[in-house]
Parts: C-alpha cells; sequence; structure tokens
C-alpha cells in the first residue's frame, strides 16, 4: 500500500483539481439563482453537497463528448501503477466506449473531488492540534487552554489523519480496479483488435506460402539448369548458355518476388500491420495469363495444353498460377523426363494438372510445397490430389470458378 499511496493520492488531487472548474460554475450558478449576486466571497464557503451534485451529470456530459480517455489513461497508469490495454484506434468512438469514458470521468472527478476536499480541511485541522497541548489556542466557539485539556484535541486530528490515510488507500484501490475495465477496450474493440490479428496473420501465411512458391521454384530451376550446364558446357556451349539463361531468368524473378513479399511485410505505423509501399503495390502479381513466362523460366521440358482460360477469375487466376508454379517444381524435384502441363475449364471448376511420364526417381510427401497447394486448393473450396502415381509424379487440382455455401 505505501509504495503506490503517494502517487494514488496525486491520482485523487487531480481528480478534485479537475473538478474545480465544475465546482466553482455551480457556486457561481447557485449564487446568482439564490440572489447574492454570485460575489467571490462565496466562493469561500463550504460547497453544498447539493452544488456537488449538480455537477456530476455536468462532468459526464463532458466524458461523453470530449476525448478525456488519453489523458485518463495516462493518469491511471502513471498515478494508480496499473496496466490498461491501448485500444486500437479508430475513425469514430462508439457510444459504448463514451458510456464508459463518462463512467470513469465522473468517479475519478467525483471521488477524486471527496478525498481532495478531506485532505484540505484534516491536513490543516491536524497540524492545528499537534501544538494544542503548550501553547493553547481558539477555534470557532472552542476555546482551548494548554495542558491535559488539549489531548483530545491532538488526538482526534491524528485519529483523522490516520482515517485519511486509509479513505485514500481505499479510494486509490477502488480507482485501480476500475479502470483497466472503464478504460480499457471495449467488447466490440476487443473483437476488432482480434479480428486485425487474424487479418494480419492470414496476410502473413499468404506471404509466406507465396515466398516458398516462388523461391522454392527459381531454386529448383537452378539447380536443374545448372547440373545441365554443368554436363554440356563443352561439348554443346548453346545449350548451356541457354540454362544459364534460364537460371538467370528465374533467379530475377525469385528477386523480384523476395523484394515484393518483404515490401509487403515492412511494419505499419503502429508496429503491428503490414502494409504494401507504393512501389510493392504497383507490382502486379502473376496470373495464369504468365504460365507462358513460368514454363520459359523453369528451363523443363514442358509440353503445354493450356486452354481458353479468360473465363477464370482473378483471385482463382492468381492462385492457379501458383499451384502450377510448386507442381511444377514438385515435378522436375520429384520427376524425369518430359513434363506435361493441363490446364482447362470444364464446366463452372478450373481443371489443372502437372504430371511426369517418366518413373520417379524418388518417393516423397512434396514438403510444405504440397502444403501450401493444399491450403490454396481448400480456401477456394477445391479438391487436390499431389503425389507419386502411375510411375510418375502428379498434381491434379480442381478449382470452382464461383464460391459456393
Amino acid at each position: 500500500m505505501r509504495k503506490n499511496l503517494a502517487r494514488r493520492w496525486a491520482c485523487l488531487v487531480l481528480g478534485g483539481a479537475l473538478l474545480m472548474p465544475y465546482m466553482m460554475a455551480g457556486v457561481l450558478m447557485s449564487g446568482v439563482l439564490g440572489g447574492t449576486g454570485g460575489r467571490m466571497s462565496d466562493l469561500m464557503v463550504p460547497v453544498e453537497l447539493g452544488v456537488f451534485a449538480a455537477v456530476l451529470p455536468v462532468v459526464a456530459l463532458t466524458g461523453l463528448f470530449l476525448p478525456v480517455r488519453g489523458l485518463e489513461v495516462n493518469a491511471a497508469q502513471g498515478l494508480l501503477g496499473v496496466h490498461v490495454d491501448t485500444p486500437p484506434r479508430q475513425a469514430r468512438r462508439s457510444w459504448q466506449e463514451r458510456r464508459r469514458t463518462a463512467a470513469w470521468f465522473t468517479l475519478h472527478l467525483g471521488v477524486g473531488g471527496i478525498m481532495s476536499g478531506l485532505t484540505l480541511a484534516i491536513v490543516p485541522f491536524t497540524l492545528w492540534t499537534l501544538p494544542l497541548a503548550w501553547r493553547g489556542s481558539s477555534w470557532l466557539v472552542y476555546d482551548v487552554r494548554p495542558g491535559w485539556s488539549a489531548l483530545p484535541w491532538t488526538l482526534a486530528g491524528l485519529a483523522l489523519l490516520v482515517g485519511l490515510v486509509f479513505g485514500v488507500a481505499g479510494a486509490g484501490a477502488l480507482l485501480a480496479r476500475l479502470a483497466p475495465v472503464l478504460l480499457g477496450p471495449t467488447p466490440a474493440e476487443r473483437l476488432a483488435a482480434v479480428e486485425e490479428h487474424a487479418r494480419v496473420l492470414a496476410e502473413r501465411n499468404r506471404l509466406a506460402r507465396e515466398l516458398h512458391d516462388s523461391v522454392g521454384h527459381a531454386l529448383s530451376v537452378v539447380t536443374l539448369q545448372a547440373a545441365a550446364a554443368g554436363r554440356v558446357l563443352e561439348r554443346d556451349p548453346g545449350t548451356a548458355r541457354a540454362a544459364l539463361a534460364a537460371i538467370e531468368r528465374s533467379a530475377r524473378s525469385a528477386l523480384e518476388d523476395l523484394d515484393h513479399v518483404l515490401g509487403v511485410l515492412r511494419e505499419g505505423p503502429d508496429g503491428t500491420a503490414p502494409q504494401a509501399t507504393p512501389e510493392t503495390k504497383a507490382t502486379p502479381q502473376a496470373t495464369l495469363d504468365d504460365l507462358d513466362a513460368l514454363v520459359r523460366a523453369s528451363g523443363a521440358d514442358v509440353r503445354a495444353e493450356v486452354g481458353d482460360l479468360s473465363g477464370v477469375p482473378a483471385v482463382v487466376s492468381r492462385e492457379a498460377y501458383r499451384i502450377v508454379q510448386e507442381a511444377l517444381t514438385n515435378a522436375i524435384k520429384h520427376g524425369q523426363g518430359p513434363v506435361r502441363l493441363a490446364a482447362a475449364v470444364q464446366g463452372d471448376d478450373l481443371r489443372l494438372e502437372v504430371s511426369n511420364p517418366a518413373a520417379a526417381r524418388e518417393a516423397g510427401g512434396g514438403g510444405r510445397g504440397v502444403t501450401g497447394m493444399r491450403e490454396r486448393v481448400r480456401l477456394l473450396r477445391g479438391e487436390l490430389e499431389a503425389g507419386p502415381a502411375e510411375g510418375g509424379w502428379r498434381v491434379s487440382a480442381r478449382l470452382p470458378l464461383r464460391s459456393s455455401p
């Protein structure tokens, strides 16, 4: 209690200080309405309880409409010694937040006003009673003589001071308990924060999948083409140059994708949500229209059978491109020989198939790439088959062109 008593006492005094303008206006108004003309001498008399009760609704209206929440949060954290969760920024204040702020503002100023008034009364009274035992004094209609007759006054002053300390401690504890409740995020704000956090995680997961697909594909192509160039470098320089050119294109494309993803992952001004810069916003995402460039950059022997894909929605086209990219990567890694690529619209579905007709040189599940493909297909409510099949490596996907419940 002693650790936070002084700061909490200061918080109560702050509430009393904030209440003073309201009290002064209330006393002046009561003086005008009472016919005293609002003389300044009237301010020196004790404030009536009716004036105190009358200004509390005005305090509540202030908290309802003025932006006092930030000030009160800082006061609660700095003086009461409690942690108040910072609510997310919103364009407009909700009425639920306004009511909670008004309730806290009224409580802070009301309790602070009472304890400040008691402090201003009891502390001077106690200081006045301490020397009465040896010098005596007069107060109002009381004539206190020095000696043992003054001892009850001194004890009364000390008792009132002790009671004030315990009263301040109790009032400070009350405010400390209610501050996180009334000043913290409302249920709607907490829900908005959770939704924003989920959106950020979803965006980061999507970018992680894209980075895996793009860089993984580029590394597979680079490995394949580098091995091919090393085998034919002396007897077929032209083929070696073509392989090196494919390596350059794949590496350049991977660097562009990496720069795009890292740009999007830059933290925003609040340090939480990733935001795209103008440069990354200007970078278009690859779609099925870029399949020819993907096939050329792979450097593999790809036999493409691509139908009319102009009617594929943009979101499906983007995800389908990444699925083909990862499937082509797996075909290069897990299969041999020419790769068959088929993409066509059949009814209300987009059908994709990537396979190696030759025997697979190794078995496996495709690692994280297949997991990423399954996630993309599942988000589009489609179906995916990936893995060794009929002596080769095969990836087959069905993606609905329109979302269904």
